[in-house]
């Protein structure tokens, strides 16, 4: 069996949206946002909050790339996604992206490209582009 682990941002670009809620929090709590956890502890449901209200706006589906992701799913190839994005947002990301139904495994943070190729076994094939994935057959 076949399996790739492709890269949130060959679906979707989560930046701006993770950019627009770091500002967002220090306009709005007044904290330094390279200290969350310490100085926001609740940081995590205020992202998921916040990018749940805008993810219409940011994430569009892609034609090409759902079908090359249903393809994928069809042949029997297994799929996981990674991103340094947080959990939260790559959650949202993937469901309005109507990717969510396609991946088997999603890891976020530092390392998270290692765990996925580790969860998908051997051979498993990095696509880090949207480019790159569309080329896959």
């Amino acid at each position: 069996m076949r399996a790739v682990a492709i890269s949130l941002s060959a679906l979707g670009d989560t930046e701006p949206l993770w950019r627009d809620w770091l500002e967002d929090a220090r306009r709005r709590f007044r904290v330094d946002v390279d200290e969350l956890d310490q100085e926001l502890p609740n940081w995590r449901e205020l992202l998921e909050r916040f990018a749940e209200e805008r993810a219409p706006v940011y994430f569009r589906r892609d034609a090409d790339v759902s079908t090359v992701l249903r393809q994928l799913r069809a042949s029997g190839t297994r799929i996981g996604v990674f991103t340094d994005a947080p959990a939260e947002l790559a959650r949202i990301a993937l469901s309005h992206l109507g990717a969510e139904r396609h991946v088997e495994v999603v890891e976020t943070g530092p390392g998270a490209q290692q765990r996925v190729s580790t969860a998908l076994g051997e051979g498993v094939q990095v696509i880090a582009t949207r480019t790159e994935l569309l080329a896959v057959t």
